[in-house]
């Protein structure tokens, strides 16, 4: 479990295919606390890391990283189909969050780590220092009655962001981003035309769900 507070970058310094699956290969300044099996948050994906290694110098000093250990982490085709990451390249910046430490404070919301769907940025408007970004993902009233919608004043997680929803319609959603959010998140990356990863709120999936009970 997350809670939508992202805690830096981690660059994406290898990509291998392995079948269907993708191995990625990230460095980030907690690599040396990371251990074999446990849950890390990429773009708003759960993933495991599988392996921890030692970059080379000459990757060192690609990327201009200081830390020279690096971790890697596999996603399988359900993930790729759903999510962007099958869209990363090499050098490209990902949000990364551990998982929730249960005695923490919950700054977020709760956030599963199971990416929904992908949405595509529409529009990128200032808002006197702070951004709004405008989101759409395909209309589908099927989904909607599970739950997979926002409302205004909700929560959604775009990239594995936890933020609050304004302007919301049937299949676009806003969200204002303060400076200090697009400097410490890959926010600062999206444009118009840039395919982001959705987590809806779990708590409005298991309302939609009690209500269709109710109905039946």
């Amino acid at each position: 479990m997350f809670s939508g507070i992202i805690e830096e970058f981690a660059t994406v310094v290898d990509i291998r295919h392995d079948r269907e699956n993708i191995d990625f290969t990230l460095t980030c300044s907690f690599t040396d606390e990371l251990r074999i099996d446990q849950s890390v948050a990429h773009n708003g994906v759960c993933l495991t890391v599988i392996s921890i290694q030692e970059l080379t110098p000459e990757q060192c000093s690609r990327f201009n990283v200081q830390n020279p250990m690096c971790y890697v982490v596999t996603a399988m085709k359900e993930t790729l189909d759903r999510t962007n990451l099958g869209l990363l390249r090499i050098g490209d910046k990902v949000n990364v969050e551990r998982s929730m430490l249960m005695n923490g404070r919950l700054d977020g919301h709760i956030v599963q780590g199971h990416v929904d769907q992908t949405a595509v940025c529409t529009a990128k408007d200032d808002a006197d220092g702070s951004t709004y970004f405008t989101f759409e993902y395909p209309e589908n009233l099927e989904m909607a009655r599970k739950g997979y919608f926002t409302v205004d004043k909700g929560s959604v997680t775009v990239n594995g962001v936890s933020l609050t929803v304004c302007n919301p319609t049937q299949n676009t959603f806003q969200v204002a981003i303060i400076p200090y959010t697009m400097e410490h998140t890959n926010f600062q990356d999206i444009e118009v035309g840039t395919r982001v990863n959705i987590e809806f709120d779990i708590l409005g999936k298991y309302i939609a769900r009690l209500s269709q009970f109710a109905e039946s």
